[in-house]
């Protein structure tokens, strides 16, 4: 029997459970009907759990989850999605800085280094953070430097820790040959169709037409596929972020926040309301302030007159100050000044947000992201080998990390020729006609659109 991953009833349930926990409703009543019942727990590292339930679990997962979304929240007025009520609780939103568009070099530095970012996690992607540090170590590439090997790596230790399955016949260093195809560079991919389509003043139902034309639905995952199904039986945005979507304050929104960046140099404001009008297709709350934090530290990175801890800074001006996400963020920083030992800070990270965080949520990632390039000082190798070094979204953490990185890094040739080269400028996607396009050509295309008013 087909197991679909991330839309199976009975599996959402087990994740809106914890989600309900987390933004403040009160769901143990619930859970406690669902144990009663024989429900299980969600799956904890994979998309579907290995069983089909009865007809019976199923229908009461549905209704469960339905009821779930019904329960009051706490902390509503402090962690709002409305645009508006967003940048009422963010006393120094941002304001324009006059600076001119980026050069098309600058551009290409920032996608070739979120690929490399990318393509460095996929291999780990899913592996607890003892088992990453554990295949590292076993090849003497600890801390991390270079790209992961199995070469040299003890058979037992493999099969305690396989590589992700879909990804290490392309990522690990003796396979790599061009960029792989990754949602990490779909998503970009996608935003720059979007751009060229419908340019800055996009709406989020062009958003989500664009997918339905451009986007094979098996491409997506957690909160994306939630609401590409909600679009498919008639659902329209915002609903479709908050309809049995327990995914809609992981990471998915973040990672498509690059374009939105690279676009309005300088103007951290204006990147944040388009990461907003994107996101809300799929998130909300702090999945939403995510993206808008990523955004608005790429369009202050893309200047390129600042260093990161400004960017990092200004990032921190669009997400609401009492949300969970910026006391995150905070957190992460003082971790990131405080211990010279980057594992040290990762084990406090991981201490305070795994026993509670699913490892693709944005609100742990995020506080990774920012610690990284805090420790690192913005340097592009030490930034994304933190990051993936740190466990969780592997693969996404170091393709942010790494597009902020080289955008400080300013250039294709300021990134060392061991990451960049086993790409050969060609990137492998199934979104429109960019397959085995060239990181030089995706620059230029992205260049328009910076430029365009």
């Amino acid at each position: 029997m087909l197991r679909l991953t991330w839309v199976q009833p009975e599996d959402l349930l087990g994740h809106e459970l914890h989600q309900a926990a987390q933004d403040g409703r009160e769901p143990s009543a619930i859970a406690a009907r669902w144990r009663a019942a024989g429900g299980a727990e969600a799956p904890e590292r994979a998309g579907a759990s290995a069983q089909p339930p009865t007809r019976y679990l199923r229908l009461l997962a549905e209704d469960l989850l339905d009821e779930l979304a019904d329960l009051p929240g706490k902390l509503a007025d402090q962690e709002p999605t409305d645009l508006a009520r967003i940048k009422s609780l963010c006393p120094n939103w941002p304001t324009p800085q006059a600076t001119s568009s980026p050069r098309p070099a600058t551009l290409q530095a920032a996608w070739l280094g979120r690929a490399v970012g990318c393509l460095l996690g996929k291999p780990v992607e899913k592996i607890t953070l003892d088992g990453i540090r554990q295949l590292a170590r076993a090849t003497g590439n600890w801390p991390l430097n270079s790209y992961f090997t199995a070469r040299g790596v003890p058979a037992e230790l493999l099969a305690a820790h396989p590589w992700n399955r879909r990804s290490a016949p392309t990522s690990l260093a003796e396979n790599i040959d061009g960029m792989p195809e990754d949602d990490d560079l779909n998503y970009p991919l996608l935003n720059l169709l979007l751009l060229q389509r419908h340019g800055k003043d996009f709406t989020t139902a062009d958003v989500a037409k664009l997918w339905l034309d451009e986007l094979p639905a098996g491409r997506t995952f957690t909160a994306e596929r939630i609401a590409y199904r909600n679009l498919l039986t008639g659902l329209e945005p915002p609903r479709t972020a908050r309809h049995r979507n327990p995914f809609r304050e992981w990471i998915g929104a973040l990672i498509r926040a690059d374009v939105h960046g690279w676009t309005n140099p300088g103007n951290p404001a204006a990147a944040a309301e388009q990461a907003h009008r994107d996101a809300t297709l799929t998130h909300t709350a702090n999945g939403v302030y995510a993206a808008m934090f990523t955004a608005a530290v790429i369009a202050t990175a893309t200047t390129g007159t600042h260093d990161i801890h400004t960017c990092l800074r200004t990032g921190l001006t669009v997400v609401p100050p009492h949300s969970r996400l910026a006391k995150a963020i905070h957190h992460a920083l003082q971790l990131a000044r405080k211990h010279r030992d980057f594992d040290a800070v990762v084990d406090e990270l991981h201490a305070t947000y795994s026993p509670t965080h699913h490892w693709v949520h944005a609100i742990p990632n995020t506080a990774l992201i920012a610690a990284a390039l805090t420790h690192a000082d913005g340097d592009f190798t030490g930034s994304i080998c933190r990051a993936v070094s740190g466990g969780w979204d592997t693969d996404s953490n170091g393709a942010t990390v790494g597009s902020i990185a080289a955008l400080l890094a300013g250039t294709p040739a300021a990134l060392p020729d061991r990451w960049t080269a086993p790409l050969k400028n060609r990137l492998a996607t199934s979104v429109g006609d960019f397959n085995g396009i060239g990181f030089d050509t995706l620059a230029r295309l992205t260049h328009q659109e910076t430029a365009r008013p």
